[in-house]
């Protein structure tokens, strides 16, 4: 016989998930004939919720992201040691499919969802009327809460940092434009760049840094004389370098490049990359302690919130002086 879940209940009785979902919770927002019929279809049919579900946390990735594959390792072990703190238990999903994750719902009493998904996913969980946390950019005023990095911030900070060093002809490279938090960057990098007189930036794209041997040589053709590369990611600047140094560069003598991330690879290389470090196991315990609160304290402001974690350059080997 197949599991009977809220959705075989919502069938059943001819009500929405929802209406079912806080009947069975014995949350406000349905009548009391509602809620009975709800429970004595819930004993007739033999549904049992999950004896543990009340302390259990869902953590959903996009298994599509392959550039930030370590990102998640971090966020995911800070749920880890924050929920282990909190005493709950985890369901860890990396999927894009709406039913595997409405089924999680039905398991956990809140979720954090990391990275790109689908809306019509989103409405999905949504529906199962639990605590979401989101890691990644919400459309304008989504009324959920959400808990990530200073984007923008970290390209301003980086303008300024490559300003200092003297650096006036400044190349933003990054590949596809659909990830909001690389815009952010270049967004955060330019309202810096333009208050500085004599400063040029030029906005670089790339099929994740295939072609950019191509484009560079076009910029070099046109007179151009970069002295900066900020990449969107390390797994870029990693490209960057490379090339930079089969044609002769000498880096950061000749040039200076700068990563995003602060994965593994950026001490793996000579130089050393200079980089911004995300904070992705505190984006994790935060995250957590965000749902805690949600779940457990009636208090807590209904307002959604947002929470953004600074990030920090780390200054290595790659990055020097502007050449004379």
């Amino acid at each position: 016989m197949s599991r009977v879940t809220i959705q075989t209940i919502a069938d059943e009785t001819g009500l929405s998930k929802f209406a079912v979902s806080r009947a069975l919770s014995g949350k406000s927002g349905v009548s009391e004939a509602t809620r009975l019929k709800v429970n004595e279809t819930a004993v007739r049919l033999g549904y049992r919720k999950t004896a543990s579900s009340s302390r259990v946390l869902g953590v959903v990735f996009d298994d599509n992201d392959i550039t930030n594959t370590e990102l998640h390792m971090q966020i995911q072990n800070g749920v880890q040691r924050e929920a282990q703190l909190l005493g709950y238990a985890l369901r860890i999903r990396s999927t894009r499919n709406g039913m595997e994750l409405e089924a999680l719902a039905e398991e956990c009493s809140g979720i954090l969802i990391v990275g790109l998904h689908s809306q019509e996913n989103l409405k999905r969980l949504h529906h199962a009327d639990i605590p979401i946390v989101r890691n990644s950019w919400l459309e304008p005023l989504e009324p959920v809460d959400q808990v990530g990095a200073t984007d923008h911030e970290a390209g301003s900070a980086v303008g300024r940092f490559l300003l200092k060093l003297g650096h006036r002809r400044i190349i933003y490279v990054h590949g596809d434009p659909s990830y909001r938090g690389r815009m952010e960057r270049l967004y955060g990098l330019r309202e810096v760049c333009e208050r500085e007189p004599g400063v040029v930036l030029h906005d670089l794209i790339t099929e994740e840094g295939r072609d950019f041997g191509e484009a560079f040589d076009r910029l070099a053709a046109a007179d151009e004389k970069p002295t900066a590369f900020f990449c969107a990611h390390d797994g870029l600047a990693l490209t960057v370098i490379s090339e930079l140094l089969a044609r002769g560069y000498r880096i950061p003598r000749d040039a200076s490049v700068v990563g995003f991330g602060d994965y593994s690879a950026a001490q793996q290389i000579l130089p050393q990359l200079t980089t911004v470090k995300v904070p992705g196991v505190d984006i994790g315990r935060m995250a957590t302690r965000v749902l805690h609160q949600r779940i457990t304290n009636q208090d807590f402001p209904d307002c959604p919130l947002r929470l953004h974690v600074p990030c920090r350059i780390i200054e290595r080997q790659s990055t020097g002086p502007a050449p004379a």
